[in-house]
């Protein structure tokens, strides 16, 4: 089971940090990062549009009548992967770690109320991208009233 994530106060703004460890080099797992086709199996509502440069667009489609786009904001290959859609950030970085390497997620947003639900989705999405790394066949655990539970809890701790 992959660790968990956790939250931080940032500039008046909240931050979901989590972090994985990769027996793969930044390159490889870079690759699989920002290919579009891997992106959208593990990236929520990601269409497979991706423009892969600073300033280029991703689309996203939630198939319920929302489309949106993100644009690029820093792209560092094989260490820095940003972007951000409307005022939420996410931001990527590879480091490289004995033999393999060390990825942290953020995502920056506003709404505090959204922190457990954003926190277990992405909890979930990052299991199906090291499947993804690994080369394993996807597989979405259905475990959503646990990870709700416990990041609640956690949650709850840092901001009482």
């Amino acid at each position: 089971m992959a660790d968990y994530g956790t939250l931080h106060e940032s500039k008046g703004r909240y931050l979901l940090r989590f972090e994985r460890f990769f027996p793969y080099s930044p390159e490889e797992v870079f690759m699989v990062l920002t290919n579009p086709d891997d992106f959208k199996e593990w990236y929520p509502c990601a269409t497979g549009e991706m423009e892969l440069k600073v300033g280029g667009v991703i689309r996203f489609d939630d198939e319920e009548g929302t489309v949106s786009e993100a644009i690029i904001t820093e792209l560092d290959a094989p260490h820095t992967f940003s972007f951000q859609e409307g005022d939420e950030l996410i931001h990527i970085t590879l480091k490289n770690h004995d033999k393999g390497c060390h990825m942290i997620f953020t995502h920056t947003f506003d709404d505090l109320s959204w922190a457990v639900n954003t926190a277990t989705g992405w909890h979930g999405c990052l299991e199906v991208l090291e499947q993804i790394v690994n080369g394993e066949p996807i597989s979405w655990q259905n475990d959503v009233d646990r990870l709700m539970g416990i990041y609640s809890e956690s949650f709850d701790k840092t901001f009482r």
